[in-house]
């Protein structure tokens, strides 16, 4: 399992449609003391099947989260999640996390404070890519057995660091 704090990702993925899938690209830290939301979500892409097209990019901490529906989140329409491959892309530095598709710049988030509950984002996290069917997002219309199976075809990963 590898790990990083700060760089750039980006996925090159075609992602499944159809009501009831649910696929994310997304970070979680490997701080295994701190439960979540404290230790701090990235995701860098995440679509409900039930909505085609729409592409969510949100962060989590522990004074803001989707628990207490104060996530920090923005969606953008990707017409063709479904059917082509798109570049999902994150910078992270000390004090910014950027993500976007194809080199435009969806989300935006600056540290807010020092305060660990509002940026838990000084250490490493790992990546993770996986397709959720149902569940409270995506199973929320029903799941359309026409739907799967599913995949979420992944062309690369790419990790990018300043070395030193």
């Amino acid at each position: 399992k590898a790990s990083w704090t700060y760089g750039a990702i980006e996925v090159r993925a075609k992602i499944p449609c159809g009501r009831g899938t649910w696929p994310a690209i997304w970070m979680l830290a490997d701080d295994k003391q701190t439960p979540w939301p404290d230790s701090g979500e990235i995701d860098i892409m995440e679509h409900v099947g039930f909505d085609p097209g729409k592409v969510h990019f949100s962060l989590h901490t522990k004074n803001a989260n989707f628990i207490t529906h104060t996530e920090t989140t923005t969606a953008k329409s990707v017409a063709t999640a479904c059917t082509e491959m798109h570049r999902y892309q994150l910078r992270w530095t000390p004090n910014l996390i950027t993500m976007g598709v194809d080199d435009q710049r969806t989300f935006s988030f600056k540290r807010p404070t020092a305060k660990r509950a509002d940026w838990p984002f000084d250490g490493p996290f790992h990546i993770l890519l996986n397709i959720a069917i149902g569940g409270d997002w995506g199973g929320q219309k029903g799941i359309d057995p026409q739907a799967l199976p599913a995949r979420m075809e992944i062309d690369y990963v790419r990790v990018y660091q300043k070395s030193g």
